[in-house]
């Protein structure tokens, strides 16, 4: 009799199969005939796109230091509505909050009513048919769309969330967009989306946050479009589950003269990835990328950024910090293009990343690819654990080593932390933190 084997290939093509299968379906009832007709389009086109592709390995250069085939060993079913009592709400974005559970809009959670005029909050499932010609030509057109998670995002899209700020409008509260999902007996896989608009001269603060209970996987996309002097500072909190994977991804559109600042922080989740990707769509752009991870236990965390500047008179600017304990794994792999047109270029990156035990690890590649010749550029890596000094001089004024690493340790995030805009953020970011 002859015994047969299953590949790891046929797994991986079985892996995006099943998800397939299971996805959601369009919700037509709830969308005006031609937005269903076009979602269905599109949702098409990504899964016979999918259809074509295969789950990365370690064998692939973006993913050599991330292995996700504990995946294969999961079957994922489409999530099912559930409730949730988790604490969602900040006190500055009390009436600036939408709310999605399992990747689909919660209005008895939602409440946006302390917003001006001149901006729409809300989900494409109930979106105002004259706001779906600013909708329909964006979605999923921005590049890096054929990347195999976006991509099976979009093949996926039930709903979206949506902020679209018409021209000068200028929002003093923050807008708090919430993900959480909530897995039942099985483990269940959402896929949210966003998608934000910031149309000229406009100025919004967003707050992004994922977080859940139980094994699931996230696999989020959200876009973001920056008109011309338009500026978005954008925080960005992943606190996942720490039996969960969350794959995400932000890529974002600057028009000239716009103004983008990204502060992520990184502390939940098995395995989690997250890839910033900002594309220059005119001169004198500027982008503020900030991050930092917390890894612990057997957590693995990866950032993976890239900045493409295409014009001239950009200004970039990252620092990305990681914390490493126990034997979990962080990676950082930050790329800055900087091609001839995009002359008198300023760009930084520096990624700084502390070791708190002899088993903890960090892959750092900081990498900037410039063929203009007229640039100010830089970039650089520095991988250390506590001295040994610093703690003795702590300890010797009375504190204890526990208490001395600690103070050691906040000093270093809260370079970062203090970047946040939001003051409860600061605070919520701190706790989830302490070691």
């Amino acid at each position: 009799m002859t015994q047969t084997t299953t590949t790891p290939s046929i797994n991986r093509d079985r892996f995006l199969n099943n998800i397939l299968e299971n996805r959601p379906p369009v919700p037509v009832e709830q969308l005006d005939p031609e937005t269903g007709e076009w979602l269905q389009t599109i949702r098409e086109q990504s899964a016979s796109w999918v259809s074509k592709l295969t789950l990365p390995t370690t064998k692939d250069e973006e993913w050599r230091f991330t292995d996700i085939s504990s995946l294969l060993d999961r079957e994922f079913v489409a999530p099912k509505s559930f409730t949730t009592d988790k604490n969602i709400t900040i006190p500055e974005a009390e009436d600036t909050r939408l709310v999605f559970v399992n990747g689909s809009y919660a209005a008895e959670l939602s409440n946006i009513s302390g917003l001006p005029q001149g901006i729409y909050v809300g989900s494409l499932t109930n979106l105002p048919e004259n706001f779906c010609q600013y909708f329909r030509p964006f979605l999923g057109t921005l590049p890096g769309k054929e990347e195999v998670f976006t991509s099976l995002n979009t093949a996926s899209i039930a709903d979206v969330a949506i902020i679209w700020a018409a021209p000068n409008t200028v929002v003093e509260k923050p807008i708090h967009l919430v993900f959480v999902s909530v897995a039942g007996e099985s483990i269940t896989i959402s896929q949210p989306r966003g998608w934000i608009v910031a149309e000229k001269n406009c100025q919004l603060t967003i707050v992004e946050e994922y977080s859940g209970a139980s094994s699931y996987i996230t696999n989020a996309v959200t876009e973001i479009w920056l008109g011309e002097n338009a500026q978005i500072n954008h925080t960005r909190l992943q606190q996942e589950s720490v039996t969960a994977y969350h794959i995400g991804k932000t890529a974002v559109n600057q028009k000239q003269d716009s103004r983008y600042t990204l502060t992520e922080i990184n502390v939940g989740g098995q395995i989690s990835r997250h890839s910033p990707e900002i594309h220059q769509a005119g001169a004198q752009t500027e982008t503020n990328l900030n991050g930092l991870t917390i890894a612990k236990e057997e957590q693995t965390s990866d950032t993976h950024s890239v900045i493409n500047l295409n014009h001239p008179h950009g200004t970039t600017d990252q620092l990305h910090k990681t914390i490493v304990s126990d034997r979990a794994h962080a990676i950082f792999n930050g790329k800055v293009s900087v091609p001839k047109p995009a002359q008198l270029t300023n760009a930084s990156q520096l990624n700084r990343n502390l070791l708190l035990s002899p088993k903890a690890r960090v892959n750092t590649k900081p990498e900037l690819q410039i063929t203009a010749d007229n640039v100010k550029c830089s970039h650089g890596a520095t991988v250390s654990q506590l001295e040994a000094d610093e703690v003795f001089y702590l300890r010797s004024r009375g504190l204890t080593e526990n208490d001395a690493r600690q103070l050691l340790i906040d000093a270093f995030v809260n370079e970062i932390i203090e970047r946040v805009p939001i003051k409860s953020m600061q605070q919520k970011i701190q706790s989830s933190i302490l070691t």
